[in-house]
């Protein structure tokens, strides 16, 4: 393989594991860019000093290139990017806000830039930003989501055509053959997170890691659209969420019923009833708990298999 964003990069492998709050820790990016893709640090469940604490422990144990995903609506923003500059990270990734506030400030360091959407028009204004890539990211992704509802498969075409900067596609993929798809649709690389939520170096907790490798088809639903959509895993909150929505509750009576700190009381903590349980519809095709580098090369040889089996077919 060898496209823009592997050289963008300076990958082996056009894959990026997902900067997830919670879940993406120091462990899990230095785990997966020794893998030979790019690893991203979560800094949206950080503190500064706890950002720089894992940016440097990162340094420490992979000589490959990492980056860290910054959602543009975090309260320390400033503080953040200072940090970003101040440990010499070359990549992020930069979500939930506008990449105007950002992008041009960060290239003045030369530093990489890519910004995650939802749509088309969004792609259009990262690259006006002057992003370097972007992620595509359809809403059958965990977490937070957009409110157009489009597909992974409707939307790679879409802003693939469109825009000429490279896209990675996100949303539904875990797999060779989801990779492979992505590439077909128009993605010169894939971003996945659940996959990588169920590594060992990741740093959910065991009950929640296990409730993703048991959970089946329809166990995750997009909710919460009056204040950010986040698609979530079925459980005691989601019920009681459900039930309040029964009587057409404000955006206040949700934002109080939510209250703080939700998702790490169920991914980081373990609280499978009254935690948000983030997590993508493609978990219920996930059976197991493995080191990121076996889930790297079961994608990696899965691509490559199903690439020769097309061939005899075709």
């Amino acid at each position: 393989m060898n496209n823009r964003i592997i050289k963008l990069f300076n990958i082996k492998y056009p894959i990026v594991q997902a900067g997830m709050v919670w879940n993406s820790g120091w462990k899990l990016a230095s785990a997966a860019s020794n893998s030979g893709i790019l690893g991203l640090i979560g800094s949206g469940s950080m503190y500064p000093d706890t950002l720089r604490d894992h940016i440097k422990k990162c340094k420490l144990v992979t000589k490959k290139p990492f980056g860290v995903n910054i959602p543009l609506m975090y309260p320390n923003i400033k503080e953040i990017m200072d940090i970003i500059v101040e440990e010499n990270v070359k990549i992020v990734f930069t979500s939930a806000g506008n990449p105007n506030e950002w992008t041009s400030w960060l290239k003045k360091f030369d530093i990489t830039v890519v910004h995650v959407v939802s749509s088309l028009k969004f792609a259009k204004k990262a690259v006006d930003a002057g992003v370097d890539a972007i992620v595509a990211e359809g809403f059958e992704a965990g977490g937070h989501n957009g409110r157009e509802e489009t597909t992974t498969f409707a939307l790679i075409p879409l802003v693939s055509k469109q825009i000429s900067i490279p896209v990675i596609a996100a949303g539904g993929i875990a797999t060779g053959k989801g990779v492979l798809a992505a590439m077909a649709l128009g993605a010169e690389g894939v971003q996945i997170g659940s996959r990588f939520v169920t590594s060992v170096e990741s740093s959910a907790h065991a009950a929640f890691k296990n409730a993703v490798v048991n959970s089946k088809e329809g166990d995750t639903k997009l909710t919460l659209k009056e204040l950010t959509p986040v698609r979530l895993m079925k459980n005691k909150f989601y019920d009681d969420l459900v039930s309040l929505y029964s009587h057409n509750p404000t955006k206040n009576d949700l934002q109080s019923f939510l209250g703080r700190a939700r998702a790490k009381l169920g991914m980081f903590e373990g609280n499978l009833d009254e935690g948000e349980l983030e997590i993508g519809q493609i978990s219920a095709i996930i059976s197991k708990i493995l080191p990121v580098k076996d889930i790297v090369c079961e994608i990696v040889d899965e691509y490559n298999k199903t690439i020769d089996e097309l061939k005899k077919m075709y």
